[in-house]
């Protein structure tokens, strides 16, 4: 049984040399902590928040994360897919989630917000109703992605072949439409 701690904040830590303490973080805020190429593996974070935050390389093996937020942070190459599915839920703002991994994992309602999600992979994952406002979302890969009722509206530098997912009531903007269509080599002027 990992112990449990509540409503602590943690704020310019580098968990790089020591890593985080395996426990069960509840409530809890990471603020300027580094934790690049850390095991966070069998780690709970339960309605945690982490604001300016350096993850990338993190090692995510059935890690917890539930009604988590991120802002700010760089969660370069993170495989969110090998975290605990059970419950996972998350929102991103300002970040930087390039070369990250999502195939498979159920985002339903997922927020992601002015972030970059460049080269990040949602292959098979349910994205139903996840918001991408404003995200850069230059060779990402959808493929038998469940894309139904998600917000492209503002999003931009996609291409994503319509065949290879479920869209239903996906919304996109005109002047973003293009995206769908290169995978057809249709010419737009």
């Amino acid at each position: 049984m990992l112990p449990l701690i509540i409503n602590k904040t943690f704020k310019n830590q580098n968990y790089t040399t020591t890593g985080l303490p395996k426990a069960e973080y509840d409530n809890c805020t990471f603020v300027d902590c580094v934790l690049e190429e850390c095991y966070l593996s069998t780690i709970s974070f339960l309605e945690c928040e982490f604001i300016n935050c350096n993850l990338t390389n993190t090692k995510l093996k059935e890690t917890t994360f539930k009604d988590v937020h991120f802002k700010d942070c760089k969660l370069v190459g993170m495989p969110f897919y090998e975290c605990n599915a059970f419950l996972f839920s998350v929102s991103f703002n300002h970040c930087n989630l390039n070369l990250a991994t999502f195939n498979t994992l159920k985002l339903i309602g997922t927020s992601f917000n002015e972030s970059s999600l460049q080269q990040v992979d949602f292959t098979e994952a349910d994205l139903t109703n996840c918001s991408f406002n404003n995200c850069n979302l230059m060779n990402t890969v959808f493929e038998n992605t469940i894309l139904e009722f998600a917000d492209f509206r503002t999003a931009y530098n996609f291409n994503f072949n319509p065949n290879s997912n479920k869209m239903k009531g996906a919304k996109f903007s005109r002047t973003t439409i293009d995206g769908l269509l290169m995978s057809h080599k249709i010419i737009i002027e």
